[in-house]
């Protein structure tokens, strides 16, 4: 039976859940990509977009929980394949 992970408040209830068999937390639905940056960010970049375009992205950054700014930087960077 696929469990999904519930809020932890206190260090006591951690506790709790760690003397339990979590084997039926782990599935895709308890889980998100992560990336993490280790390259400094030295340079900036000015760039002009329509208002209309720029709202989009704030929006769907927003939709994902990252600022949009760092949605840019993804998306280039997925582009270029890193």
């Amino acid at each position: 039976m696929k469990k999904i992970f519930p809020r932890i408040k206190t260090d006591e209830e951690l506790e709790s859940l760690l003397d339990e068999d979590l084997s039926d937390y782990l599935h895709a639905d308890n889980f998100k990509p992560v990336t993490f940056e280790f390259q400094p960010k030295d340079k900036t970049v000015n760039l002009r977009m329509s208002e209309k375009m720029l709202e989009k992205v704030k929006a769907v950054a927003k939709k994902e929980g990252i600022p949009y700014q760092k949605y840019i930087r993804r998306a280039i960077e997925r582009s270029l394949g890193e």
